[in-house]
């Protein structure tokens, strides 16, 4: 029995890694953080965001590992949640602007000269669907 525990801790442990290695070679290769800083004109700030993407990350695996449950107002989760979406909007936006997405895209849609157009069909399109999902989807 401990032969099977100490299995699953290893292939555990192993898969983690795996899964860090791939982010942080993800973030580090790609620049995403010094051209998200770059974007929001905060480049005094850098290691926060490092920070905050470390952080993020460790915690939403403890969290997900121990199922913990926090009960807090909505007074507090609207807030929270808005400074999360827009964090993971920023890191979106710094990383379609790394690799010239939107460019590629309007090109192949055939709407140069209209990007903004495509770029507000897709913010609109995120807002549209999460509401949905939150208020079809999801029971309350």
């Amino acid at each position: 029995m401990t032969i099977k525990i100490l299995f699953v801790i290893f292939s555990g442990f192993a898969g983690g890694l795996a899964v860090g290695a791939g982010f942080v070679a993800f973030l580090t290769v790609l620049g995403i953080i010094p051209r998200l800083t770059q974007l929001s004109k905060t480049m005094k700030m850098i290691h926060s965001y490092e920070w905050a993407v470390v952080l993020g990350v460790v915690s939403g695996t403890i969290v997900g590992l121990w199922e913990i449950e926090f009960h807090l107002t909505s007074l507090l989760l609207i807030p929270l949640g808005l400074f999360g979406g827009t964090f993971i909007g920023m890191i979106a936006a710094a990383l379609t602007e790394v690799l010239n997405v939107l460019p590629i895209l309007a090109k192949r849609v055939r709407v140069d000269g209209k990007i903004i157009i495509l770029l507000m069909a897709i913010v609109f399109g995120k807002i549209f669907g999460s509401l949905f999902q939150w208020l079809y989807l999801i029971d309350l």
